[in-house]
């Protein structure tokens, strides 16, 4: 009696509704349906025929029949109830249902992205063959939960995989916008093997090895139109949607203009396909020369949509695109840190397998190349660094949640440091060069005598930026010091007369130590660990040549050398010249051996350590989520590391 009841309701009534032409009553129709259905496949472990008719008769029928979206809503709806009941044996209640269905499935696939999407049918989201393409955009998202979830024999879960290339030239067509970027981020889905948008993203290959293949074919599919400049043809939205509107706030960065999750999605697709290739390529040629042509068009497509506002220092370095990118999206970003580091670490084994001992004109080869395309793992880390002023209490956050991948890529960079200290030791150096740091000098002061040197805070921020004219700058004959500073070209032009003293005012010391990154048990706890800090601020007032009273500020730390040479600095400030005036921090170093600044290293070895700290005292109260040993034994060899290598 149930059973009849059930299936006149199907012929007499919610079927009919399907075809209203009134939205609402179409629409609530299809979601009763799909419970009904989905209720007598939980209950009776039976698939109705009322309905099976029915959907097979309508898909079948497209393109001649158009009134197709109410079908798929309905289909889409009892894979997600089935796919989100913890009871239900999923597997046998999916094949049961799909499987009648399989052969039409795929069949609608072909005829639906067969079309010219050219047509004006497909340019308004209102129209009904977009409505139609919409409604199946999200079927295939639930096929594809159902894909990486549960391992079935049907050729709809595969069939997005195994025909990519018509979705890929669907999203370079002139169809709209909306439809466009619903198919790329369910692209960015399958590349990240996320079935929902609560799931973590990972590999389920173990549990599921016939995805190899598909991600294979997704792969191939995606790489060769990238080498052909598909990317090129994608025009991303120029106005993204904002809270409360789709204009930006006046003054608001927009970054250019484009479309930021679409920009990035779209690079992830492109940097986790490559690195399924590296991972499955046996040598080195075969994926040297996709690699090198996709990183090259994604730098383009970056450069095109990323412009430098006027505020912003021009980029130079590739490797800094990656944070310029995701860090206001940090679970893509480090899926995107985590696929370039795995493709360096996969060319290197290649290389040293293929090569043995590369001789030291090759090893400069290859880091070249390295930072030419753009994946540096040490460049990339440093840079991010960069980004957050190297707050160890951001990269806690990331650690403690479950919401990236920033554990696994931590524990696997953190392992190459430990063998590739000196490489880390070089792009550090780098950067200090770059950033004005340390400038060598040909006048020498007589021995025993002493230099001092001064760089700009703003002029670390910038790495790529081009230095600044240097200014010798005489101190009080008393101190029989020389100090050189870098000055910007606006307003910061120090007076001839203010020669016995020096510009130093800065919010926040260069040298200063983190904040702390969670409460201490006690004062005492406090008190032992400000005793410890290498990084000493003290100010006090002392009289200067019988003028009135000048501040000095002394500031000393250790480097990580094993003999842990202490460099001091004294910094005179002058009056200030006008708003803007540069910030310094001076070092003293010797006439004799004249040894550079290391601002980089120091800073970012003192962020890993001020993590390791935090991380054991989470771990003393029992309040870390997981036993992060294994991090903290390897936090702890880098920073013996650190302290124990000269980095000269």
């Amino acid at each position: 009696m149930k059973i009849s009841l059930l299936q006149q309701m199907y012929k007499d009534v919610l079927i009919c509704l399907l075809g209203s032409y009134d939205q609402l009553l179409s629409h609530m129709a299809s979601k009763s349906l799909a419970s009904l259905v989905y209720f007598q496949l939980k209950e009776e472990n039976a698939l109705n025929v009322t309905w099976l008719t029915f959907s097979l008769k309508t898909l079948s029928g497209f393109p001649v029949n158009t009134r197709v979206a109410e079908c798929l809503w309905t289909l889409t709806t009892i894979i997600k109830d089935i796919l989100k009941d913890k009871v239900l044996p999923k597997a046998g209640v999916l094949k049961k249902l799909l499987a009648p269905l399989d052969a039409v499935l795929e069949g609608f696939y072909n005829s639906i992205l067969f079309h010219h999407f050219d047509s004006h049918h497909y340019t308004s989201t209102y129209s009904e063959a977009a409505n139609s393409l919409i409604s199946f955009i999200d079927l295939l998202e639930a096929l594809l939960s159902s894909r990486i979830e549960l391992e079935l024999p049907l050729r709809c879960q595969r069939v997005l995989f195994l025909k990519l290339s018509k979705v890929l030239n669907l999203i370079s067509s002139s169809v709209h916008y909306l439809i466009k970027k619903k198919f790329i981020m369910l692209l960015k889905k399958c590349v990240l093997c996320k079935s929902r948008e609560d799931a973590k993203s990972g590999s389920p290959f173990l549990q599921n090895p016939s995805l190899y293949e598909d991600m294979g074919a997704l792969s191939n599919a995606v790489l060769q139109v990238v080498n052909l400049t598909w990317l090129n043809r994608i025009p991303l939205s120029e106005k993204a949607s904002y809270f409360g509107g789709s204009e930006a706030a006046p003054g608001g960065d927009t970054q250019g203009g484009s479309d930021q999750p679409v920009l990035r999605a779209l690079s992830l697709v492109v940097l986790k396909a490559l690195e399924f290739k590296c991972q499955n390529s046996a040598t080195e040629a075969e994926i040297k020369g996709d690699f090198e042509s996709s990183m090259s068009q994604l730098l383009i497509f970056w450069r095109s949509h990323l412009k430098s506002s006027p505020q912003s220092h021009p980029v130079v370095h590739h490797c800094e695109w990656l944070s310029l990118i995701f860090i206001e999206q940090d679970d893509d970003m480090w899926e995107a840190a985590k696929a370039l580091l795995l493709i360096y670490l996969k060319f290197d084994r290649l290389r040293h397998d293929a090569a043995g001992n590369l001789s030291q004109k090759e090893e400069e080869t290859w880091n070249f190349l390295t930072h030419a395309s753009g994946y540096n793992p040490h460049c990339i880390f440093l840079f991010f660094l960069e980004k957050i002023a190297f707050d160890s209490s951001v990269l806690l956050d990331f650690l403690i949640s479950s919401e990236t991948c920033f554990l696994e890529y931590l524990v696997r960079y953190l392992k190459l440091l430990r063998k590739d200290w000196h490489q880390f030791v070089d792009v550090c150096n780098h950067f200090d060069t770059k950033h004005g740091t340390f400038q060598s000098t040909s006048s020498v002061q007589p021995p025993h005598q002493e230099k001092q040197s001064c760089m700009t805070d703003e002029s670390l921020q910038n790495a790529c930026c081009e230095q600044e004219p240097q200014t010798l700058i005489p101190l009080a004959s008393s101190h029989n010091y020389l100090v050189f500073t870098t000055e910007q070209c606006d307003n910061e032009v120090a007076e001839s007369n203010q020669s016995n003293s020096l510009i130093c005012t800065d919010s926040t010391s260069l040298l200063g130590s983190l904040q702390s990154l969670v409460n201490y048990d006690s004062s005492d706890d406090s008190e032992l660990e400000s005793d410890g800090k290498e990084c000493l601020v003290n100010t006090k007032q002392v009289p200067l040549n019988n003028e009135s009273e000048m501040r000095i500020r002394e500031t000393g730390f250790s480097y990580t050398d094993d003999k842990r040479n202490a460099l001091k600095s004294e910094v005179l400030p002058l009056k200030q010249m006008g708003s803007n005036t540069s910030s310094c921090v001076t070092c003293m170093v010797s006439s004799d051996n004249i040894v550079p600044l290391r601002i980089m290293i120091y800073k970012s070895t003192k962020c890993l350590e001020e993590l390791q700290k935090a991380i054991s005292r989470l771990q003393r109260r029992n309040l870390f989520p997981y036993n992060p040993s294994a991090l903290l034994k390897l936090l702890s060899h880098i920073e013996k590391i650190s302290k124990n290598v000269n980095p000269q």
